[in-house]
């Protein structure tokens, strides 16, 4: 089964369910800190959240995640982490996440390196392309960990470990309303809302055709890996 980890209720899977063509289960650990067992496991989707990847004492299913994140790593099942999700799949394997660091909120540009470009996570996908951005911590690559993309202003913007564990720090998710609930968290973002909206809205389709491409290319490799 595919499980899907909402890691806080302001921040949910999004256009990924439009995209997924496979059962699926999401679970919303900051309700009940219920996680699904390894077992059950097929391929994992962890998504953001306005935690920090190191705030266990607040949010205490983080360390419990990050042990899941670490034996799925370990056994080869297929991961996806997108922005929180990203790091705590770094902090999982000994990586820094480091806070206030290469913060970015909006609309950017992504590149891939040639790694990226050679990645079945990113097959389809030009080599310079458009993101959503909304984070204040960034992560270090893992040890064995190969870098797959950068921003101008985050140069560490996706990663793969092994051949099927990924990590995002770019949001492919994203609609509209998750945007405005976002904008909210703020006083600088929320008296910027329709500037912020509106570049997203122009870009929308580009957005929505990356993130298919995502899903789907995540879907065939953790086909391919069961």
């Amino acid at each position: 089964m595919l499980y899907i980890i909402q890691n806080d209720p302001e921040v949910p899977p999004g256009n990924i369910i439009e995209h997924l063509t496979v059962p699926h289960v999401v679970c919303h650990p900051y309700q009940s800190g219920h996680l699904p067992q390894l077992a059950d496991i097929s391929a994992l989707i962890v998504l953001g959240g306005a935690m920090g990847a190191n705030d266990e004492q607040s949010h205490p299913f983080l360390a419990e995640l990050k042990k899941l994140i670490r034996r799925v790593v370990e056994t080869g099942v297929p991961y996806l982490g997108i922005c929180l999700g990203g790091q705590l799949l770094a902090a999982a394997l000994g990586a820094v996440v480091v806070s206030r660091r290469w913060e970015e909120v909006g609309t950017l540009d992504v590149l891939l390196t040639a790694e990226g470009n050679r990645d079945p996570l990113f097959s389809g996908i030009r080599q310079e392309f458009r993101t959503f951005q909304w984070h204040h911590d960034s992560f270090d690559i893992p040890d064995r960990g190969i870098l797959l993309a950068s921003s101008a202003a985050c140069p560490n913007q996706a990663f793969r470990v092994g051949t099927s564990a990924w990590g995002l720090q770019f949001h492919p998710e994203v609609t509209e309303v998750i945007i405005r609930g976002w904008c909210a968290w703020e006083h600088s973002t929320a008296v910027a809302t329709e500037a912020i909206v509106a570049a997203f809205s122009r870009e929308a389709d580009a957005y929505r055709a990356t993130a298919r491409h995502l899903v789907q290319n995540f879907l065939a490799a953790a086909h391919s890996s069961n």
